[in-house]
């Protein structure tokens, strides 16, 4: 599963980030664009929170979804990305990001089995806010592909944690296990709140 959601990741976004050289700036090098793009996720709560979260979610649905739900997401952001990248706007982008922290805060708390199409519906929507904040905010001396690399890289990784978090929380049983991670989905759920308004 692991295997299959990195080799996803890295084609997707060899693909679809590919055009972004065009709107790199020349002379600078790769490994700085790349560290740019790295941090740029895991240095803001809200794509930690709702990354995070997609791991969990993922976990929570279980089967195909282990692997699809995460792979959707990093799928649509470099997309997203490649379009912020290239200026194009996006409205209401970081309402759509605090949404996105809310909703599937909501969907753990609540314990959703969600089917699998909507599931991946659902994560490809908001990965397009995400993508596109990552993008639209790339430095100007950072190299496209390397930032992007970098941003997807970071995606992958947050949701590979919250998959963990997901068997972790699943090895302290039946009553304990689904508590704690239904708690730490409301607690997440609370968050976007607060990040909603601030994007108010």
């Amino acid at each position: 599963m692991i295997r299959s959601l990195f080799r996803t990741t890295w084609v997707a976004a060899a693909l679809a980030l590919a055009p972004s050289l065009a709107f790199a700036h020349t002379g600078v090098g790769d490994t700085h664009g790349f560290v740019q793009g790295f941090l740029h996720p895991v240095t803001g709560i809200d794509h930690v929170l709702a990354m995070a979260t997609v791991g969990v979610f993922a976990w929570q649905l279980g089967g195909r979804a282990l692997w699809l739900v995460p792979a959707s997401f990093v799928i649509v952001m470099a997309l997203g990305g490649a379009i912020g990248m290239a200026g194009v706007g996006l409205p209401f982008v970081e309402f759509g990001i605090a949404l996105s922290v809310i909703v599937l805060g909501a969907m753990v708390a609540l314990g959703v089995k969600a089917p699998l199409a909507a599931a991946v519906g659902l994560v490809g929507l908001f990965a397009i806010f995400h993508g596109h904040a990552h993008g639209a905010e790339m430095p100007e001396n950072a190299a496209g592909l390397a930032y992007g690399l970098g941003f997807v890289l970071a995606t992958a990784l947050l949701h590979l944690a919250g998959v963990g978090l997901g068997f972790a929380t699943g090895r302290l049983g039946d009553t304990k296990g689904p508590v704690w991670l239904r708690g730490a989905g409301a607690a997440v759920c609370i968050s976007g709140f607060a990040l909603a308004l601030g994007a108010l």
